[in-house]
């Protein structure tokens, strides 16, 4: 699938998180919400997107040292949002069990308390692993942060759309499909009962 010339819509996350994702030294996001099953697969309510940054919920305790780098603690969100990112999902995991976590430890910024308090909340939902091949921004994109980008909600359309055609990936094509294989067998080597998988690039 062709690269997107622009990008109208994002996902919010921690920015220690999307700074881990822009460098490709994490290429993993954990997901309850925004995850749908249509005609027996499992679909992302949006497969291309940007990063949108967010601080005030970012918690030092629950990212590793590696996740550390420029943490900012703040009381509020910045004024401006400034997004350098974007990415594409290449493959949903619904997770079984928390060992499959544990089996990927070295691959993500996220510390033991974090991954139990996803897999506590809602237990009745799934936890899905979203793996995610980043995109790097020409050049950062500054936009003032309304009322409408506000809120505990994952997806946010923009108000208009970002350049992305010249956006350059952050790990190239071998070094991707390396972490991605590294990352599924290591998954599907943990015991279980049954795993899903879907492979949607």
């Amino acid at each position: 699938m062709a690269w997107p010339s622009s990008l109208q819509v994002a996902l919010k996350d921690w920015a220690s998180v999307c700074a881990a994702l822009e460098r490709g030294s994490q290429i993993v996001l954990l997901r309850k919400g925004g995850i749908y099953e249509a005609a027996g697969e499992f679909e992302v309510e949006h497969r291309e997107f940007l990063l949108f940054p967010t601080y005030v919920h970012q918690n030092l305790k629950m990212l590793k040292p590696s996740g550390q780098m420029g943490f900012e603690a703040r009381s509020e969100e910045p004024q401006q949002v400034r997004m350098t990112t974007a990415g594409v999902v290449t493959d949903i995991v619904e997770l079984q069990s928390r060992a499959q976590m544990d089996a990927i430890d070295d691959e993500h910024v996220w510390t033991a308390p974090l991954l139990d308090m996803r897999f506590n909340y809602r237990p009745e939902n799934p936890l899905y692993l979203l793996l995610v091949r980043t995109y790097r921004l020409h050049e950062p994109i500054c936009f003032e942060n309304t009322p409408e980008y506000a809120g505990c909600k994952s997806w946010v359309p923009l108000n208009q759309p970002i350049e992305t055609g010249d956006a350059t990936p952050a790990l190239d094509d071998v070094k991707y499909a390396f972490k991605r294989n590294a990352i599924l067998q290591r998954i599907a080597l943990v015991p279980l009962k049954f795993f899903t998988i879907l492979i949607i690039l």
